[in-house]
């Protein structure tokens, strides 16, 4: 990832009792003090097991981490949108992002993917003017790391 002093990464389970490791963004204040940054998007990919935890074999992982390398390198130096949180377990990976418009973050999802071959990702979004996914997030980050 970009800025390790940027994230937190800690391990919950989810309502399942699955582990799921969590990293998740610290800095995020210039952006979320935008009103216009209230759209949340959420990319999910389901994975290859590589165990009974949950978590992606050798080749799933290293898919996973080239996926997250080109969101970030398409996000770098951009306002179009941040990603705020990845959540990994379960057979499953999801990229949280915060943006200003959903047809900006299409463009940008593109063009970051364009690289790959087609990926069965599940795309959703919705408003969160209050940022509230996130601020679940950095109370289980916090929690964890005892803030």
């Amino acid at each position: 990832m970009a800025d390790k002093d940027l994230w937190l990464t800690v391990p919950t389970t989810d309502e399942n009792g699955n582990t799921i490791i969590v990293t998740g963004r610290t800095e995020v204040a210039k952006y979320r003090s935008r009103p216009r940054n209230s759209i949340r998007v959420e990319v999910a990919m389901d994975y290859t097991s590589g165990g009974p935890l949950g978590f992606p074999d050798d080749e799933s992982a290293e898919l996973l981490e080239r996926i997250t390398d080109a969101f970030n390198e398409e996000l770098k130096g951009r306002n179009t949108a941040l990603l705020t949180g990845i959540y990994t377990g379960a057979g499953r990976r999801d990229w949280v992002f915060y943006t200003f418009s959903t047809e900006v973050f299409n463009g940008f999802l593109n063009r970051a993917l364009a690289p790959f071959p087609l990926l069965p990702l599940h795309i959703t979004a919705e408003n969160d003017p209050d940022w509230a996914e996130y601020d679940e997030m950095r109370s289980i980050t916090a929690d964890a790391v005892g803030e």
